[in-house]
């Protein structure tokens, strides 16, 4: 399972990395990226969770 974030629409709610710091983590200008590719197995129904409730669904996980 692999994660993405369209980071130019990202608008550093920090929701992601509080969800799944696993797998989320807040950049050096403020914007979520991924800091796990792969997605750990551990860490793929958070990674899930955080895409859904993303509000402006930037994040991917498949």
């Amino acid at each position: 399972m692999n994660a993405t974030i369209d980071r130019k629409g990202c608008i550093s709610c920090g929701l992601c990395t509080s969800t799944c710091p696993e797998v989320f983590r807040m950049a050096d200008d403020g914007r979520a990226e991924v800091c796990a590719d792969p997605v750990p197995e551990s860490a793929e129904d958070t990674a899930t969770e955080a895409r859904d409730n993303c509000p402006v669904s930037v994040i991917t996980v498949e």
